[in-house]
């Protein structure tokens, strides 16, 4: 892993590489930093990598399955394996199924990815 540049940023410092660092260059990179003259290592949090979450709603799906019952998460983690748009999500948690009104035969879909 090589470092591109670094730069100040409000939570603390950006480090951009080349690669996404291992646990063995995130303390290489900890290290680094603790031995800095000027830095308190007291308040130094460890270096970690980005983490976002983001979700996705679907809409307009039938509420109920072929055969009468309602549309589970499962159901839907079944479908999403045959579709190629998520053959690359990692699904934070399983997906939420909600009945679009009450009068309703749609549903509508939310899952963290």
């Amino acid at each position: 892993m090589h470092t591109e540049f670094m730069r100040p940023c409000t939570s603390g410092i950006s480090i951009v590489t080349n690669n996404v660092p291992n646990p063995s260059d995130l303390s290489t990179i900890e290290k680094y930093f603790k031995s800095v003259d000027g830095l308190n290592s007291n308040d130094m949090l460890s270096p970690r990598l980005p983490q976002s979450k983001s979700y996705l709603k679907i809409t307009s799906l039938p509420y109920l399955r072929s055969d009468g019952n309602k549309i589970t998460s499962e159901d839907v983690v079944e479908f999403m394996k045959h579709i190629d748009l998520f053959k690359d999500i990692s699904l934070a948690a399983k997906p939420c199924v909600i009945k679009a009104s009450p009068k309703s035969d749609m549903s509508i879909i939310w899952f963290d990815i």
